[in-house]
């Protein structure tokens, strides 16, 4: 195959990061915007060693887990010679067959990588309200940064989402998955010629808004936001989940999980963020030990975790291991890591901590399979659960329950 070749080919399952995997002449290729039993014709776009990339061509016979797209800034067909949003990329599939592609990801990862000795706990599915679900999002201004629009005489404030595959912006005026809030300030038209004043100071050509229920905040600004029974300190500057109705049932599942933790030891919370889980736990615990290398997030999460002792390091992993190779035992320890996961230092560390209970939150599989296959030193990997904190695409959130094996 070269750049340029039509292939004909049939779409097996949707891979890591959105794309149909399709095989021709015993290489695998990848087809954005396609679904598992399509039949297609694909147009070579690169190739490596042993794969290839492809744009689709021609949808032949369509698979039975198509569905219309509902965001009209989404790809629509080979047919459309349009720049699209690259913020959704499983639009094209109805909600059950995106959560059929995520749990065959998952599996795929720790076939692959992890290669469990006892074999993959059942995946159990925790499913999000597919629309308007997202509280929190990042947009983009033209003629800052170097940000451009696609849209021929679109306005120079105008605001909107990177598009796909590109450093310009695509202008919106709704977004379907965003939260009720957001896709009212969209509507409103207060962004346009006002993005500057919204949070996107001069010379920066994004920033975020955060909308749910009564509570909206733009770029810069901070917050108390409702989860559950607790109101929580946020600023948009700093990461917090965007998915607050999936968040109530994370912090949940971990709350019922704590109960099996020692609760005459410390709790330790890795990569707390704003101190989110700990601020649900404290007082559970005689001390919480509370690691986070952002020191804008660490100062949240001193007015968020309330009640028992807690200590805060803003410190990064590496250094957390070096300060704390001798620390513990715990009754309980939580990790939810960037999206690269676990640094190799807090591997090693992990694998020898001693808790009766390690409760990894993850964002990447492939990570998490690479991570679960060192901690398989110390842990046995109880339950594997998916969080589908963004419906419409290919991210995915989980939940890793790893148990103490007895020396």
């Amino acid at each position: 195959m070269a750049a340029g070749d039509l292939i004909n080919a049939e779409v097996e399952r949707i891979a890591a990061g959105g794309a149909g995997l399709a095989r021709s002449g015993g290489q695998a290729v990848f087809i954005p915007y396609t679904a598992p039993g399509d039949r297609i014709r694909a147009r070579i776009r690169r190739e490596h060693r042993g794969w290839a990339e492809a744009d689709l061509a021609e949808l032949v016979e369509a698979s039975p887990g198509r569905t219309k797209p509902r965001c009209p800034l989404y790809y629509r067909g080979p047919e459309e010679n349009r720049q699209v949003c690259g913020g959704c990329s499983l639009q094209h599939l109805d909600y059950e067959s995106q959560l059929a592609a995520k749990v065959e990801i998952l599996k795929e990862a720790f076939r692959r990588i992890a290669r469990l000795p006892q074999g993959l706990p059942e995946v159990r599915v925790f499913p999000s309200p597919p629309w308007e679900y997202r509280n929190r999002v990042q947009l983009h201004r033209a003629g800052a940064a170097g940000g451009r629009f696609h849209a021929e005489g679109a306005a120079e404030e105008a605001v909107g989402f990177m598009a796909a595959k590109s450093g310009r912006v695509v202008p919106a005026e709704d977004c379907p998955v965003a939260d009720p809030g957001i896709r009212a300030l969209l509507g409103s038209g207060e962004l346009r010629g006002r993005a500057g004043k919204l949070g996107a100071p001069a010379g920066r050509d994004r920033f975020t808004v955060y909308s749910r229920g009564d509570l909206l905040l733009t770029g810069g600004d901070r917050g108390r936001v409702r989860i559950r029974d607790r109101d929580l300190w946020m600023d948009t500057e700093v990461f917090f989940q965007s998915n607050g109705t999936m968040l109530e049932l994370l912090i949940g599942e971990i709350l019922d999980l704590a109960v099996r933790g020692d609760p005459s030891l410390p709790l330790a919370d890795l990569y707390c963020g704003v101190g989110t889980f700990a601020a649900f736990l404290a007082g559970r615990f005689p001390r919480i030990e509370l690691l986070e290398e952002n020191p804008g997030a660490l100062a949240l999460g001193r007015k968020n975790v309330q009640g028992g002792e807690a200590r805060f390091f803003a410190l990064t992993d590496n250094e957390w291991v070096r300060k704390r190779e001798a620390a513990g035992p715990y009754g309980l320890i939580i990790a939810d890591p960037p999206r690269q996961g676990l640094s190799p230092a807090m591997r090693r560390w992990l694998a020898e901590a001693r808790a009766p209970l390690l409760l990894y939150v993850s964002c990447d599989p492939a990570a998490l399979a690479r991570d679960s296959r060192e901690l398989l030193e110390g842990w046995e990997l109880e339950k594997l659960d998916l969080y589908d904190f963004y419906p419409q695409t290919a991210h995915i959130e989980c939940l890793a329950v790893f148990r103490a094996v007895s020396p």
